[in-house]
């Protein structure tokens, strides 16, 4: 009888808990653990909703202003190095602006480098085209990236009487060779046609360029249009975090 004298007396409308706190504050206070500062529970499905919206959001950003592009070849170091990923921007040329020499760009060499686009499983072709645009995988076999050696109009030889590449019989400064390289050890001559591109690699003796089709349809010129955006930054590793620049007129 004794022991139950006190909760009795007490009943469900007394203000304390054992040890002599508000019952209503005891209770707010178990209530509010595992929610987020909006007073929402943190659950799995939310958690994964915020996830797909994140990754379309980077997606999009990839697709029309900034895209990660995973270096994938020796051919344009010393510049860019197997495992960076570079930052190229897609707006560079799409206002009016057109690539110049120097520049340093990514594009799709499908009917100038590769003769068309090789087919594969369309599910896996989605996939690795998403995780390529967050840079978590190599690029497409028919995206390469090289440097502007020769725009629309111009005459470029190699090599003149120094061992140069000459654009319009000027011997272009190339600090960007790879050291030991030559600019090239293929002569040629040609004059890019316009709305076209004579590129080439940094790592000449490791690069198949322009040079290499020659004898092609398209004779390794890259339609301006097939350009994707130029590479601005190196944004990874942090450690090589640097500008690509190069541009020499």
């Amino acid at each position: 009888m004794d022991t139950e004298a006190p909760h009795t007396q007490r009943g469900h409308s007394s203000p304390e808990k054992g040890d002599g706190r508000p019952r209503s504050a005891f209770s707010r206070q178990g209530r509010s653990g595992g929610r987020t500062a909006g007073g929402r529970p943190l659950t799995w499905r939310r958690a994964g909703v915020l996830g797909v919206i994140c990754t379309v959001f980077l997606l999009l950003f990839s697709n029309f202003v900034v895209q990660p592009f995973l270096i994938p070849s020796r051919s344009m170091e010393p510049t860019l190095q197997v495992g960076d990923r570079v930052l190229v921007n897609k707006l560079a040329y799409r206002f009016g602006e057109q690539p110049r020499r120097g520049d340093v760009v990514v594009f799709d060499g499908t009917g100038s480098f590769v003769r068309e686009r090789p087919e594969g499983n369309p599910i896996g072709t989605v996939l690795h085209g998403a995780a390529s645009a967050l840079g978590l995988a190599e690029p497409s076999d028919t995206d390469f990236v090289k440097r502007v050696v020769g725009v629309g109009g111009d005459d470029v030889v190699c090599c003149d009487a120094g061992g140069r590449v000459a654009v319009n019989g000027v011997p272009l400064a190339e600090p960007y060779l790879h050291p030991g390289d030559a600019p090239s050890t293929v002569p040629f001559r040609i004059v890019v046609p316009l709305g076209t591109l004579w590129v080439m690699g940094d790592h000449r003796s490791q690069s198949r360029d322009s040079r290499d089709h020659l004898g092609e349809p398209g004779g390794g010129m890259v339609p301006v249009e097939k350009v994707i955006g130029r590479a601005d930054w190196i944004g990874w590793p942090l450690s090589r975090w640097e500008s690509v620049g190069g541009s020499h007129g």
